[in-house]
C-alpha cells in the first residue's frame, strides 16, 4: 500500500487527469473540481492534515468552516460532491485505505420556499379573464371562457395541472359541487367547487347555446377542455402561455405566474385563514404531509416580512435574534 504522505498537489493532478480521460469531463467541470479540491487541499494544509491522510473530521471541519464564512449549501453539497469524487479515485488507485467520505453525510441543501401570488393579485387575473369576454365573439370568446373557467376551477381545486388539463368531460356527472380528481398514483380524491368555478363551467359549457359559429365540435369532447392539438386537450405547456400572456395585461410580471403557482396559493391562502393542514393536504393530493407543511413555511417567511417592512426597531432585532 503505498504511503499516505504523498503530495497533494500530485494526487489532485491525477484525479484530474482521470476525469478528463475516463469521464469526459468538460473544461469548465474540470475547472470547478479543480477550485473545490484545491479550496479544500488549502484548508487541511493549514490544520496540519495531509490530503490522504484526512479522516471525517476533517471533511466536517472543513464543511463547518465553509459554512461560517457564507458558502451556501449548494455550493457546501457541490463541493462535498468533488471531495468525494477525489477520495473514491484514491480509493481505486490504491493510495489510501480507507475513504473518508464512506457514509459521511452532507449539509442538507434548503428547499426552496414555493412561489406565491397574493389575493388581490389572483383576483387580478380572474377579474382580467372576465374582462375579455364580453368584447369578443366565436372561437375567441371560447378560448377566453374556457380560459376563465381553467383560472377559477384551479384556484378553488389547488388542484394539479395535469390533472386539470386533463379532466374528462364526465367528471361533471352527478353533483356538481365536487369533482373527483385522479391523481398521482391513481389514487382518488373529492375536491368541491365554489359558486365561481360553476358559474365559469356552466357558461363555458354553454357557449353554443349563444353563438352563431358551429363550436359544438369543440365543446362535444370527452374532455372537459378540449384541443385539436394530438392530446385532445389543452396542454400545460398552451395553459402556462395563456395564463403569462393574461398576467401581462394584468399587469403582473409573468415570470411569477403560472398554473403551479396558482396551486400554491390556493394552498397558502386557505392556510392564512386557519385552514387545517391534514384537509389542505387531502384537497392537494399529497401521499405526505410533509409536503404540505412547507406552506406554513411560507406564511411565516411572510409574517417576518411584514415585520421587517413595517416596525420600527424589526431589522435591529431580528438582526440581533
Amino acid at each position: 500500500m503505498p504511503e499516505t504522505t504523498g503530495h497533494p498537489a500530485d494526487s489532485i493532478e491525477s484525479f484530474l487527469e482521470m476525469m478528463a480521460a475516463e469521464r469526459g469531463a468538460a473544461p469548465n467541470t474540470l475547472a470547478a473540481y479543480r477550485r473545490d479540491v484545491e479550496d479544500y487541499s488549502a484548508f487541511l494544509a493549514q490544520c496540519g492534515t495531509p490530503l490522504l491522510a484526512a479522516r471525517p473530521q476533517s471533511i466536517a471541519a472543513y464543511l463547518k468552516a465553509a459554512a461560517a464564512s457564507g458558502l451556501a449549501a449548494t455550493s457546501r453539497a457541490r463541493r462535498l460532491s468533488s471531495i468525494r469524487q477525489l477520495y473514491r479515485f484514491l480509493a481505486a488507485e490504491g493510495l489510501i485505505k480507507d475513504d473518508p467520505t464512506t457514509g459521511f453525510s452532507g449539509p442538507r441543501r434548503e428547499r426552496p420556499l414555493p412561489k406565491i401570488l397574493s389575493i388581490a393579485e389572483v383576483e387580478a387575473l380572474l377579474d382580467r379573464a372576465a374582462s375579455r369576454i364580453d368584447r369578443l365573439s366565436g372561437r375567441d370568446r371560447f378560448r377566453a371562457l374556457r380560459l376563465k373557467a381553467l383560472l377559477e376551477v384551479l384556484y378553488a381545486t389547488g388542484m394539479r395541472v395535469s390533472e386539470l388539463v386533463e379532466l374528462p368531460r364526465s367528471v361533471l356527472t352527478g353533483d356538481d359541487r365536487v369533482l373527483t380528481i385522479k391523481g398521482k398514483g391513481g389514487r382518488e380524491r373529492l375536491v368541491p367547487l365554489n359558486s365561481a368555478a360553476r358559474e365559469a363551467l356552466f357558461r363555458y359549457l354553454n357557449i353554443g347555446n349563444d353563438s352563431e359559429d358551429d363550436l359544438a365540435p369543440m365543446i362535444r369532447n370527452r374532455y372537459l377542455f378540449p384541443s385539436r392539438g394530438a392530446d385532445g386537450h389543452l396542454t400545460r405547456q398552451r395553459l402556462a402561455q395563456e395564463l403569462k400572456a393574461l398576467a401581462f395585461e394584468a399587469g403582473l410580471d409573468p415570470e411569477r405566474v403560472s398554473p403551479h403557482v396558482l396551486r400554491h396559493a390556493f394552498a397558502s391562502h386557505l392556510l392564512d385563514r386557519g385552514a387545517d393542514l391534514r384537509a389542505v393536504q387531502q384537497l392537494l393530493g399529497h401521499a405526505d404531509i410533509s409536503t404540505t407543511q412547507i406552506y406554513t413555511h411560507v406564511l411565516e417567511e411572510r409574517l417576518r416580512q411584514l415585520v421587517r417592512d413595517h416596525h420600527p426597531l424589526a431589522k435591529a432585532r431580528l438582526d440581533d435574534g
